[in-house]
């Protein structure tokens, strides 16, 4: 059974940094993608970055491009999300999700099949 564990996620003023951690476990496949996401109230989830395993390409949303960093430690199978520069518009729910190749999407759209529970992120002075 697939898993995903987010954790990391806080309170930070503006201009502070946070990483988040996602631990999986459970995947039947040696690669594939995994992304984080993030949701308001009243919003569509919205693809933030995201990483194939299978060469550790990495790509970001434009709104993060710069001040995000995805990477992953195939040791420990877990995703992290490196933020720096938060503002508060970057206040949200954050999510980890993972799914096999062929993404039925584009590699940030919001097709993927696993997720994790989200964890809170809140930019605020």
């Amino acid at each position: 059974q697939v898993q995903l564990v987010e954790s990391g996620g806080g309170s930070v003023q503006p201009g502070g940094s946070l990483r988040l951690s996602c631990v999986a476990s459970g995947f039947p496949y040696s690669n594939y993608y995994m992304a984080w996401f993030r949701q308001v109230p009243g919003k569509e989830r919205e693809g933030v970055a995201a990483i194939w395993t299978g060469d550790t390409r990495t790509y970001y949303a434009d709104s993060v491009q710069g001040r995000f960093t995805i990477s992953r430690d195939g040791a420990k199978n877990t995703l992290y999300l490196q933020m720096s520069g938060l503002k508060a518009e970057d206040t949200a729910m954050y999510y980890c999700a993972a799914n096999r190749h062929p993404l039925p999407c584009p590699i940030l759209g919001n097709c993927y099949n696993y997720w994790g529970q989200g964890t809170q992120v809140t930019v605020s002075s």
